[in-house]
């Protein structure tokens, strides 16, 4: 590693504006497993939420910001990494459940996607797993031509 470069350690939290958060803390609750762990008051008014995962999700903080969430409806930011196709399939399976709609399990080049979930504010959410199917070399530069046609294949 260059001494010249800083050390970093992953991602620390993700926050997303929302219209009302009360409305996002519970689908989070409902559908995730998220709970709260931090609220955040400006002049006596709750502005945001700090949630956090049971079983080591990524820390969200939530915003309310209507006409940024409403700007921002419908990007994919991020993608939460869950472990192995497996654990891919139990959390497709568990939305089905929920009744939720998403663009199922999608083998990719390297390891495999959920797609298509949307959050109450319309962000969003996409799944995809840690463990890869195909091992890449190191310092191979991949490169992924028409990766959006399997996604727009699942709507």
């Amino acid at each position: 590693m260059d001494a010249e470069m800083p050390r970093l350690a992953g991602v620390h939290h993700l926050k997303l504006p929302v219209r009302d958060l009360a409305r996002s803390e519970a689908w989070y609750a409902r559908v995730l497993g998220y709970h709260r762990a931090a609220e955040f008051v400006e002049k006596g008014a709750l502005t945001g939420i700090s949630l956090d995962h049971p079983a080591g999700g990524p820390h969200f903080g939530l915003r309310q910001d209507p006409a940024r969430a409403e700007a921002a409806a419908g990007f994919d930011y991020f993608a939460i990494g869950v472990a192995d196709e497996k654990a891919i399939q139990t959390l497709a399976a568990h939305l089905d459940r929920l009744g939720e709609k998403h663009g199922g399990v999608i083998r990719t080049k390297v390891g495999w996607i959920l797609p298509l979930l949307h959050d109450p504010d319309g962000h969003e959410i996409r799944f995809y797993t840690m463990t890869e199917h195909t091992p890449r070399p190191s310092g191979h530069i991949m490169r992924i031509e028409d990766g959006r046609d399997l996604i727009d294949a699942a709507r």
